[in-house]
């Protein structure tokens, strides 16, 4: 349980003094939980009203999303993504592909983010789990599963 937590959760853990026995809990001081995402707490955030999305989806890879009632995403890298590069190769990256194949400008590409910094508040609700509420944001980080070395071709792409 512990592997599967990021840094900024077991961080949370212990600024928050979450005692042994809560720690993998799916609500405590520290975090929120729903399925594979943690809720980090941040009520100081202030977000600009007009960056703030409506009913966006949250997902790892091609699973059920889990919709999010209100959320903001932050920074992350551009990156290209078609169905032969499915988590998505760097402008420059992609500039070598099309000079040493430029008949790849076919693939339906998609400009996408990765890892995007990514907060929540309101409801967040998935088929699989009971809905959570968050009354503040909440920033949002995807358990560690992905990391391990059979996951190495999986990435979080919004």
């Amino acid at each position: 349980m512990d592997a599967l937590q990021p840094a900024p959760v077991r961080q949370a853990l212990a600024s928050h003094k979450v005692s042994t026995n809560k720690r993998y809990a799916r609500k405590n001081r520290a975090f929120r939980r729903q399925g594979e995402w943690f809720f980090i707490p941040e009520p100081s955030l202030v977000v600009d009203p007009k960056l703030v999305l409506r009913n966006e989806p949250l997902r790892r890879g091609a699973g059920k999303p889990h919709m999010v009632e209100q959320l903001f995403r932050t920074g992350g890298e551009t990156v290209h993504v078609c169905s032969r590069h499915p988590n998505g190769l760097s402008p420059a990256e992609y500039k070598g592909l099309l000079k040493a194949n430029p008949s790849a400008a076919c693939w339906g590409w998609r400009v996408m983010v990765r890892n995007p910094g990514v907060y929540a508040r309101g409801a967040v609700s998935h088929a699989d789990h009971a809905t959570i509420t968050l009354p503040f944001w909440h920033r949002v980080m995807m358990n560690t599963e992905t990391q391990s070395r059979t996951m190495v071709k999986v990435a979080f792409l919004d």
